[in-house]
């Protein structure tokens, strides 16, 4: 018995090699992150199918109690068996992939395994299906609650997925005299190294897992530190002191050897390695600079050629280029630069991708300021333009405690949170925008506040398909999803309920936000939307700002409908004519022109 379980041990550790190099593939981190996909569960069943067989050609064949040390088994006498880790292979894989995964692994192997024949083929091809199909029910209860199984679990299941590997062998194959012996000899010893291996298997993911969300937790803090340091002087647009400022944090808060900052046509800014010939407002950009300006796409090069710098001795010999947008046009560059092409990582080039996204932000934060001061409509604007301050350090506070805890949904809500600031400039700039980007609008900051309070909202929006394309004034829907979401429920209230609806009504588009808060009394109700109603929890100026777009650009027909009773819920309503919609998008072109 000592004996074969050495020679497992042999076996499971060539497994374990191969889970090690497994865990650092890309391919494989995907697919763990998305087992729910079709993609996913693919990649799982291929992978730890191959486990399995390779487990089946590596056994150790068992001939009347007697161990063969074969170094490959590709065929089995009848009354012969094999001692594997088959059983493991199906095992994690359920355990990662869930029930289909789990069936889909055992069903190969165990074909496999009944390819190869001898006295306990049809009964290990059994134990397989069953062992993965159980494996992977466990592995779902365990996702519930942790992003993979823990090594300890995986010990466990292995050991109990071999013993009911042998309970099966025991009841099917014949003779029971043979099933026993054999079972007496390679029962032990497989369900420890199983469980054992499995254990070493899960423990080698669940370490490289952890690492790379420790690695990207401090890839989003430095992101965030990084754009809270350069923040006021992004706000002051492109400028060569502006610039210099931000590219000496860049410098000193990524370990880069040189950061540059450019507009369309020279260097704004330099610091680090090469300032002798990368002079601020005297030096033109370099080739690389001018083809990142041209299409718009993030650019990297590895080296001095790619970069197309003209100075011979220059020390630069990779760099990441970025571009920076403001209302969709690439008005300069971020240019990251390294001595050695080993110094871009994987890593910096994320962390360059990000920065350049929230760098954007900042720059169109900052032009935004400095036209709104030039804006003769400057209250309405003011209106579009504003964002509530409660709710910017809210989603940022959300955002910095996921930062440990779910890295992945840290980066989906910083992509919210930009998408949500750039709706909000965008929207400051014009009169109407197309139906879809004010739904855009609305999905990002249902996403941050969902964030903030997950499963507290249940949020129904119901779009005709036809109306994606329709122009209508910024903001109107989520304004009033957000005056629902703070003012309709009392905190007692156990389910919250926010409907949305945008239907074709004959020759009108009509748009609904209805709630099932406690409601508002009908005296309220006749005054809100026609003046400012103060009150403990806001002062009613957002739906009277809101109606009086409505009826300026649409007429008296347009204005604010609200329907309300005290513990019936609120439902707003209007409703627009088409040809004056038509109308409104004419006015609107004649005022941005």
């Amino acid at each position: 018995m000592i004996h074969l379980m050495i020679m497992m041990l042999e076996r499971v550790g060539i497994i374990v090699i191969l889970g090690f190099i497994l865990a650092h593939t890309k391919l494989f981190r995907q697919a763990l992150q998305q087992p729910a996909s079709y993609k996913g569960k693919a990649v799982l069943i291929t992978i730890f199918s191959l486990f399995s067989i390779i487990s089946n050609y590596t056994g150790i064949e068992i001939q009347r109690n007697i161990i063969l040390n074969n170094d490959w088994v590709f065929e089995i006498d009848p009354s012969s068996s094999i001692a594997n880790t088959r059983i493991m292979g199906v095992e994690i894989g359920g355990l990662l992939g869930g029930p289909i995964v789990g069936a889909g692994v055992g069903l190969l192997a165990g074909l496999h395994r009944l390819s190869l024949g001898g006295s306990t083929a049809f009964s290990c091809a059994v134990s397989s299906i069953l062992a993965g199909i159980l494996a992977g029910w466990i592995g779902s209860y365990f996702r519930k609650r942790y992003r993979i199984p823990t090594p300890r679990a995986a010990a466990l299941v292995g050991i109990g997925m071999e013993a009911l590997q042998m309970l099966i062998i025991l009841l099917m194959a014949k003779p029971f005299a043979d099933a026993w012996a054999l079972v007496s000899m390679i029962g032990i010893p497989m369900i420890l190294i199983n469980g054992s291996g499995s254990f070493i298997f899960l423990s080698i993911i669940q370490s490289i897992i952890r690492k790379e969300e420790q690695a990207r937790a401090l890839e989003t803090h430095r992101v965030l530190m990084i754009a809270d340091q350069t923040l006021p002087y992004f706000r002051q647009g492109l400028n060569e002191n502006s610039c210099k400022s931000v590219a000496a944090i860049i410098h000193k808060l990524t370990g880069t050897d040189a950061v540059s900052l450019t507009d369309n046509k020279k260097i704004l800014a330099h610091v680090g390695a090469g300032t002798d010939h990368h002079i601020p407002s005297k030096s033109l950009i370099t080739g690389l600079s001018k083809k990142v300006i041209k299409t718009g796409y993030i650019m990297k090069a590895t080296s001095q050629e790619e970069i197309e710098c003209t100075h011979a001795q220059c020390p630069l010999h990779a760099a990441i280029v970025l571009p920076l947008t403001s209302n969709g046009k690439t008005i300069g560059t971020l240019k990251m630069y390294f001595k050695s092409p080993a110094g871009l990582s994987q890593v910096e080039e994320e962390l360059a991708e990000g920065l350049a996204m929230l760098f954007s932000t900042q720059l169109e934060l900052g032009e935004a300021e400095l036209q709104s001061k030039l804006l003769k409509d400057a209250e309405i604007k003011a209106l579009q333009a504003q964002v509530n301050p409660h709710f910017l350090f809210n989603a940022i506070n959300t955002i910095s405690a996921l930062c440990r805890t779910d890295v992945e949904k840290t980066r989906k809500l910083l992509l919210q949170l930009s998408v949500y600031f750039r709706s909000n400039l965008q929207g400051a700039r014009q009169l109407l925008i197309p139906l879809s980007k004010e739904l855009n609008h609305l999905h990002a900051y249902l996403s941050l506040e969902q964030a903030r309070f997950p499963g507290k909202y249940e949020i129904e929006i119901d779009i005709e398909d036809s109306l994606d394309q329709i122009e209508i004034p910024p903001f109107v829907l989520q304004v009033l999803v957000e005056n629902a979401l703070r003012h309709a429920f009392p905190k007692k209230q156990d389910r919250y309920k926010v409907e949305v609806q945008v239907l074709s009504a004959e020759s009108s588009v009509y748009m609904k936000v209805k709630d099932n808060g406690r409601g508002i009394a009908e005296e309220i109700v006749t005054q809100l939307g026609n003046k400012p109603l103060p009150s403990k929890e806001g002062t009613g100026t957002a739906l009277y700002n809101l109606n009086q777009r409505l009826v300026g650009l649409f007429g008296q027909q347009a204005a604010l409908q609200i329907t309300s009773g005290i513990d019936n819920g609120t439902e707003v309503s209007f409703q627009v004519p088409l040809k004056q919609m038509k109308e409104g998008e004419e006015h609107a072109e004649g005022v941005n022109r």
